[in-house]
């Protein structure tokens, strides 16, 4: 009886720092997009992401600062709908996205400016946000306020995860008129409307996972 109880622990183990592998590189891939291609293109993102870097934008505050703040924000509004596993696994999703955001502002740009091929610009940085953050919120946590905000929507509303996404990120868009042209504008509206359709697909990919509003995130992978 120890033994299986010994043996359920190690595996309760691996599957935690499993999780948290996932969701630690899953934040070190879409900061970096955000870092590398969003930031140095004026092609933003929607929802806190977007807020994030206009914020920035106007006041010069660092990403690093602004994301605890906002996501703590929206995560006191998740609590009541998601529960506080979910909360658990994003605090340390937001740890991760602060800490990497640190991290690559210590080195030059790491990839060609894509300033002047916006459309590019745009389907590069979806897929860097895409796919980071659906490897996070497929482990049952959130790489952003913005994630956590678009959950509750779709838990509230019944609509896809995609649907509430877009929701979030043309609201902020509008906002970001302030200070982005509406030509770029229209390239960042590619870029959300890609990284909602991939998010989507990579937190359920293998699995039924919560492609519709009504549930809570999908549980995180026990193998």
């Amino acid at each position: 009886m120890r033994t299986v109880k010994r043996a359920n622990k190690k595996q309760a183990a691996a599957r935690a720092a499993k999780k948290v592998l996932v969701i630690v590189l899953g934040a070190a891939i879409y900061t970096f997009g955000i870092h590398n291609i969003h930031q140095r293109t004026a092609i933003t993102e929607g929802g806190i992401i977007g807020l994030m870097l206009l914020i920035e934008h106007w006041f010069s505050i660092s990403p690093a600062y602004i994301t605890p703040v906002l996501d703590f924000l929206c995560y006191l509004l998740a609590f009541r709908f998601l529960g506080g596993g979910f909360i658990r696994d994003s605090i340390i999703a937001t740890l991760a996205v602060s800490g990497w955001y640190k991290v690559w502002e210590q080195f030059p740009p790491m990839l060609p400016d894509l300033s002047a091929h916006p459309l590019a610009a745009a389907l590069a940085g979806a897929l860097f946000v895409g796919v980071g953050v659906g490897l996070i919120i497929r482990q049952g946590g959130s790489g952003s306020g913005d994630d956590a905000l678009a959950l509750t929507i779709s838990r509230v509303t019944g609509w896809r995860l995609s649907g509430a996404y877009l929701f979030t990120d043309l609201t902020v868009l509008a906002l970001s008129l302030s200070y982005i042209p509406f030509q770029r504008i229209l390239f960042s509206l590619i870029t959300v409307t890609v990284s909602s359709f991939l998010i989507d697909r990579v937190q359920g990919l293998g699995r039924g996972g919560m492609s519709r509003g009504g549930g809570r995130p999908a549980p995180a992978e026990t193998a």
